[in-house]
């Protein structure tokens, strides 16, 4: 499981990749040339952004006649979600914490 952490980590440690995901989880299904189009930058660089995705898991593509759509994958991301609950939980107690204290303070 750590291993396929450490490879969403580093496929999501690139500002393209992570627009690459936001347009697909707001488009849907796009074509590289269509996701490419938003880009400064040409298909084969984007094809390779999206093979790192999809090594990663974060995308699948299909192939519909010569074109190849790509669509986001959410499993990857619901096990980092896992993995940073414990954090999470324990950032929300130190505020608990933090908010109590400042309580305690303005009635003193």
């Amino acid at each position: 499981m750590l291993a396929t952490i450490d490879t969403v980590f580093t496929a999501l440690a690139s500002p393209t990749r992570r627009e690459l995901l936001r347009l697909l989880r707001e488009e849907g299904q796009l074509p590289v040339q269509q996701l490419a189009d938003h880009f400064a930058m040409r298909r084969p660089s984007i094809s390779e952004h999206l093979k790192v995705l999809k090594d990663a898991g974060l995308v699948s593509e299909r192939k519909r006649g010569r074109q190849r759509y790509y669509y986001l994958e959410a499993a990857p991301l619901h096990e980092i979600q896992e993995w940073l609950a414990p954090y999470e939980q324990f950032w929300r107690e130190r505020f608990v914490s933090l908010d109590k204290l400042l309580a305690e303070e303005d009635h003193d």
